[in-house]
Parts: C-alpha cells; sequence; structure tokens
C-alpha cells in the first residue's frame, strides 16, 4: 500500500482533470477583467520557464557552460533569430565549453 502505482495514477488523474474541466464548467462568460485576462495569457510561458531554466543549467556536467549557452541564447533570441537557430546556437555553446572547462 505504501508505494502503490495505481493511486498515483488515480491522483494524478484526478489533478489532470480538475485543472481541465473546472475552468471550463466555472466560467461560462467572457473574462471582461484585464488583470485575469494577462495573467490567464501569461501562464503558460511562465510554466514553461519554470520546468526549462533549470534544466539548462543542471543538464550540463559544469553549470557554468549552462548559464553562459542560457545567455547566449536569451541574447540570440533578442536579435530575432528563428528557434531552431538558437536551440543550434546554445548546443554548440555547451559543447565547446564543455571541451574547454
Amino acid at each position: 500500500m505504501k508505494n502503490n502505482i495505481y493511486i498515483y495514477i488515480l491522483v494524478m488523474t484526478v489533478t489532470v482533470y480538475l485543472v481541465r474541466v473546472l475552468p471550463l464548467t466555472l466560467i461560462r462568460r467572457q473574462i471582461k477583467s484585464r488583470f485575469i485576462r494577462d495573467f490567464l495569457y501569461y501562464v503558460p510561458y511562465v510554466t514553461l520557464s519554470v520546468m526549462t531554466f533549470p534544466a539548462i543549467i543542471d543538464v550540463t556536467e559544469n553549470p557554468i557552460s549552462g548559464l553562459i549557452a542560457l545567455l547566449v541564447g536569451i541574447y540570440a533570441a533578442y536579435k530575432e533569430m528563428g528557434l531552431f537557430k538558437v536551440t543550434l546556437i546554445c548546443c554548440f555553446t555547451v559543447l565547446i565549453l564543455e571541451f574547454l572547462i
């Protein structure tokens, strides 16, 4: 009973179901509040950032190379390069720095 996988799956299913169904059932009209609309607009970006940024630094052999690649990627994205180019630049930055450090 301590490590029952079916309990974990049930809790996960209920949580995901509630997160997806409750907004559909509770909010029936258009949201007028600018604050709530802006909040809901940025939630996916914030969630993705919270999951991605720590992984960028922790996944490399040396956290310094991950941090430098993150900064290089932010600069490349600021210069309006495409997602594929930014990804390649970050990967090559980590590769080169891992060899040097």
